[in-house]
């Protein structure tokens, strides 16, 4: 089996992509992110299913983008709670994707392997420009210029994307036809500290949408009288 690195943060895509990873004959090496995010929950559930959806190890980096800022998900800045807009949003965080992808690669190169798989999307999604098809092509091809293998030949790195062009909904569906349990996720932006999903950020209303698209109740808790 080849190994890949996949980009685990506990929610609904990545799962599914863990999961597709695993279906298409790759050893997954799951890596996740405490990055002072502002709130643990999606982190605690990454390292509860990591090794039970099939990751061969699970790796959880930590630095603190807190430092940074600039983003409702790791400052002190309310997190939008009246629908997806045309700009985008506060919960956008700083380069997150290139940060995350460039631990990723670090990671691949040493473990030998050429397959990295993250789960963004570009239909579905909050509008974040480090989730297009053009940035993913971009960042593969610096991949191949920035790594001792690539440089070599050794190996070619290849991002894959394999729900990009898929709506939530054929997300869910897909993920379901591979037995992903998804009441074994979490997206929410703004949980509970009980760790209820708040219903009304971004995440959970594309979360929500993709349920009801896909004609079935969203398995995970909302607080009361938000779903």
């Amino acid at each position: 089996m080849k190994k890949a690195v996949v980009l685990y943060s506990g929610g609904l895509d990545s799962t599914t992509c863990l999961a597709i990873a695993k279906a298409e004959g790759y050893e997954p090496y799951a890596m996740s992110f405490a990055y002072g995010q502002r709130h643990s929950v999606e982190l605690e559930v990454a390292k509860q299913n990591a090794t039970e959806g099939g990751a061969r190890e699970h790796l959880v980096v930590e630095f603190d983008y807190r430092q940074v800022g600039g983003s409702a998900l790791t400052s002190d800045i309310d997190v939008p709670k009246e629908g997806v807009g045309s700009d985008i949003p506060v919960t956008y965080v700083p380069a997150r994707n290139t940060i995350f992808l460039s631990f990723a690669l670090g990671w691949a190169e040493a473990l030998g392997a050429y397959d990295i798989f993250i789960g963004v999307n570009a239909l579905d999604y909050s509008g974040y420009p480090d989730c297009r098809p053009e940035y993913v092509a971009a960042f593969e091809r610096m991949a191949n210029l920035a790594t001792k293998a690539g440089v070599e030949g050794s190996g070619h790195f290849t991002i894959h994307t394999p729900l990009i062009n898929l709506t939530k909904a054929e997300i869910i569906g897909r993920g379901l036809a591979l037995g992903v349990d998804y009441g074994r996720t979490h997206s929410c932006y703004d949980p509970t500290p009980e760790g209820l999903a708040c219903g009304r950020c971004d995440s959970c209303r594309l979360r929500l949408k993709g349920f009801a698209e896909a004609g079935m109740p969203d398995p995970v808790k909302y607080v009361k009288g938000e779903m």
